[in-house]
């Protein structure tokens, strides 16, 4: 017969058994739960356009053609993640370029901090616009700038609350003297090259941003209220002094069912430390591997309205059709201001998204024959530009 003891001793070795093996399961599931999640994503896309200020290429009915390829990678692990979007335009537009890359840190659900090249808080976020041009902000810096520095988060349902301090913008040569890169997606302030060894030179530095969104659910209406403001140096490389910058914007957005309204007023200032020379109205920007001038003192004004019609079918699931204006006013009373104007439609249609657009633009150098002054003290003789555009792609 088994004594008591013996049938004690079993028992306890079977309890701790299971109590191994279950901490073995918890200790595995753990390492499951925790494993990182990657996401690999991306675009192809091609544009055709039709503008009546190059004559030629309206005698040849416009031109189609390759626009981007572009990779998306999404990584998480516990409370660490990491996002970035390399794109390759054609050569003429600069070529491979980093849009955005930084690694966040969720504090909590409402807490968060991204490091690296991400979006500057200002205005109207992600996108003050509806069509594929982007609005008239976007060609001044002032709508989906991305900027290396360090940014906070706090989320919740009804508050929105970002501070950010950005070193520099995207910088991709570390020389002593050196200018800032034409092959960028973000506008930003660089140097542009008159000829004859005449440049000028300026760089952004140590830029803090503060954004405030109030946001109001009811049934079927959403509105969002917001106002930002940033402040930054300007390095000049001639001189090596540092001068100042800033911008406040306001802002207001309205869903009601598929009706959209987005409203925003920009001021802004830019205060080189440049040569005597040189003319303080006016500074350069840099994207896309062409700079220009800019009025370095204005206003915009910008309102984007949109209308979804939805449908079910197989093959096509949405129209949206809208309308965006943007108006440039320059502080410079002998400089013309800027227009510019998009109507158009984005069409669903599963993973591929295709905008058709009508542009029209009026000292825009991207409607219109004049590019580098533009922006700054315009062309007053130039009659209104308008581009014709469908831009097609696939999402994966």
């Amino acid at each position: 017969m088994i004594s008591k003891k013996y049938i004690f001793l079993l028992s306890m070795t079977l309890l701790l058994s299971k109590e191994i093996q279950a901490e073995k399961v918890d200790s595995i599931e753990t390492q499951v739960k925790e494993k990182p999640k990657v996401k690999i994503g991306g675009a192809l896309r091609f544009n055709y356009n039709l503008s009546d200020w190059k004559k030629e290429q309206v005698k040849r009915g416009g031109d189609f053609g390759y626009e981007l390829f572009r990779l998306n990678a999404e990584a998480s692990y516990k409370n660490l993640e990491l996002n970035a979007e390399y794109r390759i335009y054609d050569r003429d537009l600069g070529g491979g370029m980093l849009r955005n890359g930084w690694i966040g840190y969720h504090i909590n659900p409402k807490h968060g901090l991204q490091l690296g090249l991400t979006q500057v808080p200002f205005g109207i976020t992600n996108y003050n616009s509806n069509c594929w041009f982007l609005s008239i902000n976007y060609y001044l810096g002032l709508e989906e700038d991305h900027d290396m520095g360090l940014r906070y988060n706090y989320n919740s349902d009804k508050f929105d609350i970002n501070v950010a301090f950005f070193k520099n913008a995207e910088e991709l040569s570390f020389g002593d003297n050196s200018d800032a890169a034409n092959n960028r997606y973000s506008y930003d302030v660089g140097s542009i090259d008159l000829g004859n060894g005449v440049k000028i030179r300026n760089k952004e530095v140590n830029q803090g941003n503060i954004k405030f969104v109030y946001k109001h659910h009811k049934t079927n209406i959403f509105h969002q209220i917001g106002a930002s403001v940033k402040v930054g140096g300007l390095y000049n490389l001639d001189t090596r002094k540092t001068g100042g910058s800033y911008a406040a914007a306001v802002h207001y957005e309205m869903n009601v069912k598929r009706f959209a309204l987005k409203s925003q007023i920009i001021t802004y200032q830019y205060n080189p430390k440049s040569p005597n020379e040189e003319n303080k109205d006016i500074i350069a920007l840099t994207a896309y591997d062409a700079p220009y001038f800019i009025a370095s003192k204005a206003n915009t004004y910008t309102l984007g309205l949109s209308y979804t019609f939805p449908f079910d079918k197989k093959i096509l699931q949405s129209i949206k059709v809208y309308n965006d204006f943007g108006y440039m006013q320059k502080f410079n009373k002998k400089f013309d201001n800027s227009i510019m104007n998009v109507s158009g439609a984005m069409i669903t249609t599963g993973p591929i998204y295709t905008f058709v657009d009508f542009a029209f633009g009026k000292n825009h150098p991207w409607l219109g024959a004049e590019w580098t002054n533009a922006f700054s003290n315009g062309a007053t003789k130039d009659p209104w530009g308008f581009r014709f555009n469908i831009n097609v792609g696939y999402y994966f």
